[in-house]
């Protein structure tokens, strides 16, 4: 591995996994803060990686293979941990886990033919969607007397809506490739 800052904040991600999921067993709302807070830091370390790594150049293989695994890992262990406490409906959740486990398998064979595939816009707005809601229904009971629940549910409903979008274009971009098998 080359070690460079944004390999160093892929790392970390993963790292603080099971930290954010260990926080969330702790008892009464500080629990689910805490929680919040490490998932909002592995979130953040997901925009900051990318924006160093194009700033600079700062391209390896080890940032190509890691960074979407360290993403997926995050949010599926963060979808799991919120269907589990009831926290996130479970249909929703299960779309959003085939589109992401889809894109991945894709994206692997298309890197198999030596294809590059963006991230498209769409893609990124699902992203921002999608780790919005899931810091408001970690929160979902409140902080202050504020109750999150509704406008996650909301924002994790719009993440799933792009989730869907960005799945269908990036099947519908990948399909003459997989079709002729080069």
């Amino acid at each position: 591995m080359i070690v460079n800052l944004p390999n160093g904040l892929t790392a970390l991600r993963i790292i603080l996994i099971p930290f954010f999921v260990g926080f969330s067993s702790l008892p009464g709302e500080d629990g689910y803060i805490m929680s919040a807070v490490f998932f909002s830091l592995a979130a953040w370390t997901d925009w900051a990686d990318g924006y160093v790594a194009r700033r600079q150049g700062l391209f390896t293989s080890f940032g190509r293979f890691f960074d979407p695994v360290a993403d997926k890992l995050l949010v599926i262990s963060a979808l799991v941990l919120l269907v589990s406490d009831g926290r996130a409906p479970l249909a929703l959740v299960m779309i959003l886990l085939a589109r992401e486990v889809t894109v991945m398998a894709l994206r692997e064979r298309l890197a198999g033919l030596s294809l590059p595939v963006p991230v498209s816009k769409s893609a990124k707005v699902k992203t921002a969607f999608q780790m919005t809601a899931i810091i408001m229904l970690l929160l979902q009971d409140g902080i202050g007397g504020v109750n999150f629940q509704l406008p996650g549910l909301i924002f994790l409903f719009i993440s799933t809506l792009f989730s869907l979008f960005s799945g269908y274009r990036y099947l519908i971009d990948a399909w003459p490739h997989l079709q002729q098998g080069k």
